[in-house]
């Protein structure tokens, strides 16, 4: 039995000076008491030393930690309700969390000073290269640079400095910190600024006190590391050095075995990118990403690889991971087949889709689908741009409480816009019987009532499903009036399939004619553009369920051809 699920806690006042403090405590006490065994002993010394200092030292600790960076100025760490820093920065300094004169190399200085503070405290090394102090941070920079010049302290690079710099040694273990309580790096601790001024407000979900993002310290471990990797790819080191520090096997964590995979698809891609064929071909082979498998296959059939890529593009045909796969392969085994001379399997022919031509002046500072909106809309027609808000966000509202039902790792804090588990494989599969349930409703008529429930209880709430600022009431009625029961339930049953995939490629435009009670969904396409796959996936289904849709093909009116009268 699980114990009962707690609600969630509400965070500090902004009327609060030392808000951020509070908050900060919060986060740890959170972590120290649902991650007790997955922190060292010197975390935990951590915490029970930060505890016991001096309130101002907390705060401008805390401070620091959330400004970007490491290393600060103490002339801009003056704060009213902290007061003196130097004062409070004395017992950081002591316990060694605070470094009081770190080496500074030149990019650090310039991290740190205005471009007038650099003039000063280069002139020598300025005048000597000849440079002309009127030029901009950036070419000063770029000439200094090849000077190597010593890293240094802060006084030694500036005697004349008017006050130092320090670096905060802590950000690793609060970084940690920060990942267990939020179980990503993606949020920071500005979510509690952004909760209580109300610019986002959260679904208050019952979880139970087990549910948590880390089982072992491990993972934790596992997680940074990857974390690191991709950051050091995005600053562009060498993609075989990143490589060699990938583990070599998945972690026994589905979800960091994910992260893993995605981490080497990307360095895959790139080692394509950069003609390293060698590297990605022994990539792709054992990556879980969902693109691994077609892009080692084109990648042999690029190489002429034929009689290798022919068994494997078989076996893939014969049973694809999903649609977006078998959609790639059915057209990769014609060519494969052509190249080895052998008899390609039938294929299902396209689907018609009702074809819309326009031709259309030019909106100056507008879209394409603007445009298409004013010229179509009628006061019995309306059309509105919806793209993947409007079925998306009236499958959030009906499958609102199985979406944010309170599973065991499916919410550990106050913050979750989406289920942690959303992304994935057994997201649905654990909560079957509750999606059953809500589609359910689509065949007993309860449906409408639902939905309109739970937009007003739940307006602004985060939903990965529902765009508030797009949702209105009036579209939600006219589309409760025009959409049927049963294309709702075609669509949303192929958003259960994959709702990873399956979320985006929805048609941009509706047309609503509320009096007679249908639609009919618009893609539209501009001058040279086409349709992606997930869109022509998705218009295949709506095709195959007999649901009205058309893509509307825009050309721009040329300015000298006099327009029709209207």
């Amino acid at each position: 039995m699980h114990s009962a699920p707690q609600r969630l806690p509400v965070t500090a006042s902004l009327d609060d000076p030392l808000y951020y403090l509070t908050n900060f405590r919060f986060v740890l006490a959170w972590v120290v008491e649902r991650y007790p065994d997955l922190l060292d002993a010197g975390e935990h010394h951590f915490v029970s030393t930060f505890e016991a200092l001096p309130q101002p030292a907390q705060a401008l600790l805390v401070r620091m930690v959330m400004r970007k960076g490491t290393r600060f100025r103490t002339a801009k760490l003056r704060y009213a309700e902290i007061g003196e820093p130097e004062a409070a920065l004395a017992p950081l300094v002591a316990l060694g969390w605070v470094d009081a004169d770190p080496e500074l190399d030149l990019a650090d200085l310039f991290g740190v000073l205005t471009k007038a503070e650099m003039i000063q405290a280069l002139s020598d090394e300025i005048a000597a290269l000849g440079i002309s102090p009127k030029q901009g941070k950036a070419v000063l920079f770029e000439a200094l640079a090849p000077e190597e010049l010593a890293p240094r302290g802060y006084a030694q690079w500036w005697p004349a400095v008017p006050d130092r710099v320090v670096d905060v040694r802590l950000m690793e273990t609060c970084d940690r910190l920060r990942l267990m309580f939020f179980g990503n790096l993606r949020q920071d601790w500005a979510e509690f600024v952004l909760t209580e001024l109300g610019l986002q407000r959260f679904e208050q979900v019952g979880f139970l006190p087990e549910s948590r993002a880390f089982q072992a310290r491990d993972e934790v471990d596992a997680y940074l590391h990857l974390h690191r990797l991709r950051e050091r790819f995005e600053a562009g080191e060498p993609l075989r050095a990143l490589w060699a520090e990938v583990p070599t096997t998945p972690p026994d964590n589905a979800w960091l075995a994910t992260r893993r995979g995605k981490l080497l698809y990307r360095l895959a891609r790139e080692a394509e990118r950069q003609g390293d064929n060698e590297m990605a071909e022994a990539i792709y082979p054992a990556c879980l990403h969902p693109e691994a498998r077609v892009r080692y296959l084109r990648l042999l059939e690029r190489q002429g690889a034929f009689d290798a890529a022919y068994p494997l593009v078989r076996a893939a045909y014969e049973a694809p991971a999903n649609e977006a796969e078998r959609q790639a392969l059915t057209r990769l085994m014609p060519r494969v087949c052509k190249r080895l001379g052998i008899m390609p399997p039938p294929t299902a022919p396209a689907p018609r889709i009702e074809r819309i031509d326009l031709t259309l002046p030019q909106p100056v500072g507008g879209s394409v689908e603007g445009a298409v909106c004013e010229h179509l809309s009628t006061d019995d027609a309306p059309v509105r741009y919806v793209e993947n808000t409007l079925l998306g966000g009236l499958f959030g509202l009906l499958c609102w409480r199985a979406i944010f039902a309170p599973l065991p790792g499916a919410f550990f804090h106050p913050f979750h816009g989406a289920p942690a588990d959303l992304g994935r494989e057994d997201f649905v599969s654990r909560r079957r019987e509750l999606f059953t349930a809500c589609l359910a409703e689509l065949d007993d008529g309860r449906y409408q009532a639902t939905i309109r429930e739970t937009w007003q209880a739940k307006y602004g709430l985060a939903s990965p499903f529902v765009h508030w600022g797009v949702l209105d009431e009036t579209l939600l009625e006219q589309a409760l009036a025009c959409l049927p029961a049963a294309d709702l339930k075609a669509c949303f049953l192929r958003l259960l399939d994959d709702i990873k995939a399956n979320r985006a490629g929805l048609p941009d435009l509706i047309q609503l004619w509320p009096d007679q009670q249908r639609y009919r969904l618009i893609e539209v396409k501009g001058p040279g553009d086409r349709l992606q796959d997930n869109q022509r996936r998705w218009l295949a289904h709506f095709t195959q369920h007999g649901m009205p849709v058309a893509v509307c093909y825009v050309q721009w009116q040329d300015r000298r051809e006099p327009q029709a009268a209207t």
